[in-house]
């Protein structure tokens, strides 16, 4: 895992992936690299320019493991993903074995009150593949800022929030609950397309490649 940065050495660097869409998934969005996912995605994949939404029971749920394919693919050549102030310490080792590159990852290290602020000029900057973020207390104007980030920016964003979250409306193109007991995933929200009336099983085996 790189050393965490300061935001204006990330911003400074400009570095913005090229890649080609994928056969999976038109221009406009990123296979997650599950089949089942995939199929209920308006697009087939997480939308390329705006946010996604998380939302989860507790820390540790699968979150990143659900998101892990499609940032291992944005992260080649010169992707470069922002991890902005993860509520964790990021374990480089996990990351490296589902397929980011070592030097893609950027931490932005920000107190909570400015975290919402750096995420947002990640997304807006275009120097990101992507921006991860944990708003923990953010309201609808606060997200809809991150949602205009990402749509101006064009890079996906990915904002883990809890469960609770749900109970109230969300800018956030596509609203996703991990729940538990058992282990399932649920979409809320998917904007194009009707959402899904039934969860299906969390995904067990990536089809990223």
């Amino acid at each position: 895992m790189s050393a965490v940065i300061a935001l204006d050495g990330l911003l400074a660097a400009r570095r913005v992936w090229r890649g080609q869409p994928t056969t999976q998934a038109p221009a406009d969005a990123v296979a997650t690299g599950w089949n089942a996912l995939d199929a209920v995605l308006p697009g087939g994949g997480w939308p390329a320019a705006a946010l996604s939404e998380i939302l989860l029971p507790a820390d540790g749920v699968g979150e990143l493991r659900l998101v892990w394919p499609a940032l291992a693919r944005l992260s080649k050549g010169d992707g470069v993903i922002a991890i902005v102030a993860p509520p964790y310490r990021a374990h480089a080792p996990a990351w490296q074995s589902a397929g980011l590159r070592h030097e893609s990852l950027q931490v932005v290290d920000a107190n909570p009150r400015d975290a919402l602020w750096a995420a947002e000029q990640c997304l807006r900057s275009g120097a990101c593949a992507a921006v991860l973020c944990w708003p923990r207390s953010a309201d609808d104007r606060a997200l809809r800022r991150l949602q205009v980030a990402a749509e101006t920016g064009r890079t996906p964003g990915f904002a883990f929030r809890d469960a609770h979250a749900a109970l109230n409306p969300s800018p956030a193109p596509l609203r996703i609950a991990i729940e538990t007991a058992p282990h399932r995933v649920r979409v809320l929200k998917c904007r194009g397309a009707l959402a899904p009336p039934s969860p299906f099983p969390f995904p067990a085996t990536s089809t990223a490649g």
